[in-house]
């Protein structure tokens, strides 16, 4: 037996903690079990060169590091939070929902490629991560999709309020761009759910955006 796993994927500043959020403290509320994940795990032993790879040890640009080693950084993390934490209850029949999986190298690893190289890799990271590693696939992705400049402007605005610094994925505006192409191309390989989570040049409103999420949960869990 196997459980449900619902994942919230997008470029950064979209949305994927605020949501998955509120759908699990909804789901909770009608007394449906479930358990929140986020990725990376930052603090764990695991996500060590994550942390270092973000934080511009390894160089001060995403490209500096290639998508297939950067990928191997968080593949370890998950891996080591499905023994450690929440394989389990999965396999048990659990129902999880993640802010970020493995659909976020797909994004942001998979942008750093040329075209032409990028199916290549997405074969790669998926058998890599679901085949040999045993990581379970995906129920349902959301991909919450936000024009780049409202990213950067919401992300500016985070900084501030929190007194906190960008990391070297969200400092480089061109970078984020490339991943938001490559993530339009991803959503319709993958069959992502795809979120418009603006309308005429403005942010539509966290609600309404929770509730168009939660009328396509629904439908996954009554099948």
């Amino acid at each position: 037996m196997s459980g449900k796993l619902i994942v919230f994927e997008g470029t950064d500043g979209s949305g994927k903690a605020t949501q998955s959020k509120l759908l699990f403290e909804r789901l909770q509320r009608e007394g449906i079990d479930c358990r929140k994940l986020n990725f990376p795990r930052y603090g764990e032993k695991s996500a060590a060169l994550v942390e270092l790879y973000l934080g511009g040890a390894f160089g001060t640009h995403p490209s500096d590091v290639n998508a297939y080693a950067a990928s191997t950084f968080y593949s370890v993390d998950r891996y080591a939070s499905y023994k450690q934490d929440w394989g389990k209850y999965y396999e048990a029949g659990g129902l999880l929902i993640a802010d970020r999986y493995t659909t976020s190298n797909a994004v942001h690893q998979a942008g750093k490629l040329p075209d032409g190289e990028r199916e290549k890799y997405l074969d790669w990271l998926f058998g890599f991560e679901y085949g040999l590693l045993g990581l379970p696939e995906p129920s349902l992705v959301f991909y919450l999709d936000v024009p780049t400049e409202l990213t950067e402007k919401m992300m500016r605005e985070r900084e501030q309020a929190t007194n906190t610094k960008a990391d070297i994925h969200e400092q480089d505006e061109a970078y984020l761009r490339a991943c938001r192409e490559n993530a339009k191309k991803v959503a319709e390989r993958c069959s992502w759910q795809r979120i418009g989570c603006s309308k005429d040049g403005a942010m539509r409103t966290v609600e309404d955006i929770h509730e168009e999420i939660y009328r396509r949960v629904t439908e996954l869990l009554k099948a």
